[in-house]
């Protein structure tokens, strides 16, 4: 395949994971031009099926018909409007649509990014609880605005160059990987929160670039419990989790109610817009004495709010949540049926958010990744070490298109294993 070549540099400094980046860089890169449903082409002409969508953000895939017909039918009559002086009415009605999603009375704050909106969360937690502490957890990633960035844990090399322009007040507890390791990240957290200086305790329900990690069970709502204990916001981070992705249009409600949930990627179906959606008591901590806003000139643009509507309603009547859980579960099984020839292969996730731990040294999942594009499939990486194998396929990804990855990763799995050797 005729495909163009993008070199990679090493974040990580042990041999094995420079020798994997430089293994990597003598695979090819490409450029797309053209995509719809879950195959892209690539400046080449080469055709590929998109296993990474958009870093999960394309729920429905490239170019769907009915967010089509909304852009047409959107862009003539109104792209821009002012804010929320004179908001336009889709933003009017995406406000409400996502209200309703919270099990409470609920406000939302609309924004153009995931980082966005958990710098709206973290503000509003310093409003409402006058605390400026957050508590995050390792391996964790919330994007990369100056409020997120101070509670990434995902790399060091992230934070270090503005340490000393970002938020002091930040606690970190490990992320729990299994029930053994659960009670002594809550007994941390615990402790932690018991400083009395955190407002914020942020947490994804499932770790999304650390590697796909699912929690054990009971995690969340014993964070919900010890936030309510110690006067602290819970924020759940469904950037990722959220609409559908993780079989659930909110993963978190399952085991907690948390006071907010960051909504954005696959929000706007394809288009830049985010949400904060929450109790209607603490976002009314933004109401003070003297004007305090977030937001920004294309925050609730008419444009974005009306593809999201749109995604909204196609994830319902596709019955795409579902359909995430069932054709996820099925897949799933069948990756970890690959487990016999490959034991040190750990396949986490949930719905169609899929997380294959290679169990080998860093960067190996990288490795895969480009090995994988030349066979044909886009994928994406995770973990500290990019050591995971990411696949986040549209939601509406036909089976038998994971049905036919599966047997050409087992192929590839046998030449990294090769290569190793």
């Amino acid at each position: 395949m005729g495909l163009r070549r993008e070199p990679l540099r090493p974040t990580l400094e042990d041999a094995a994971t420079k020798a994997a980046v430089e293994a990597a860089n003598a695979l090819p890169s490409i450029v797309m031009v053209e995509a719809r449903g879950s195959n892209v082409l690539d400046a080449d002409g080469n055709r590929y099926v998109d296993l990474a969508a958009g870093f999960g953000a394309l729920l429905l895939g490239h170019a769907h018909p009915a967010v089509e017909r909304t852009l047409l039918s959107q862009a003539p009559r109104l792209m821009q409007a002012l804010g929320d002086l004179y908001p336009s009415e889709q933003k009017i009605e995406l406000l409400e649509r996502l209200a309703a999603l919270y099990p409470g009375r609920a406000r939302v704050i609309v924004g153009q990014s995931g980082s966005d909106a958990v710098s709206a969360a973290l503000k509003t937690a310093r409003l409402h609880t006058g605390r400026p502490g957050v508590l995050a957890f390792s391996g964790a990633y919330h994007g990369l605005g100056y409020g997120p960035l101070a509670a990434c844990g995902l790399r060091d090399s992230y934070r270090e160059p503005f340490a000393d322009q970002l938020n002091r007040h930040i606690s970190r507890a490990a992320y729990p990987l299994n029930e053994r390791e659960l009670g002594h990240t809550l007994a941390s957290v615990d402790r932690d929160l018991g400083n009395g200086k955190i407002g914020a305790l942020l947490v994804e329900p499932i770790l999304g670039r650390g590697g796909v990690v699912v929690p054990p069970a009971g995690f969340l709502s014993e964070l919900g419990a010890l936030a309510k204990k110690h006067g602290a916001l819970l924020i759940a981070d469904e950037i990722w989790t959220g609409l559908g992705r993780a079989g659930k249009l909110l993963f978190s409600l399952d085991q907690v109610e948390p006071d907010l949930i960051c909504l954005g990627k696959g929000l706007g179906g394809g288009l830049p817009i985010s949400a904060l959606v929450g109790r209607d008591e603490v976002l009314q901590s933004w109401q003070q004495n003297a004007e305090v806003v977030h937001t920004s000139t294309f925050a609730g643009a008419p444009l974005a709010c009306a593809t999201a509507l749109t995604t909204l309603d196609v994830i319902e009547q596709e019955a795409l949540c579902e359909r995430a859980t069932t054709v996820g579960a099925t897949f799933c099984d069948s990756l970890r049926r690959l487990g016999s020839d490959f034991p040190k292969l750990a396949v986490r996730g949930a719905g169609l958010m899929v997380g294959l731990d290679l169990g080998g040294s860093g960067g190996e999942g990288l490795l895969l990744q480009r090995r994988l594009l030349t066979r044909g499939y886009i994928t994406s990486t995770g973990g500290g070490q990019r050591d995971v194998l990411v696949l986040t396929p549209p939601l509406n990804i036909d089976a038998a298109l994971l049905d036919a990855f599966v047997g050409v990763l087992k192929e590839e799995l046998r030449g990294l294993a090769g290569t190793a050797a």
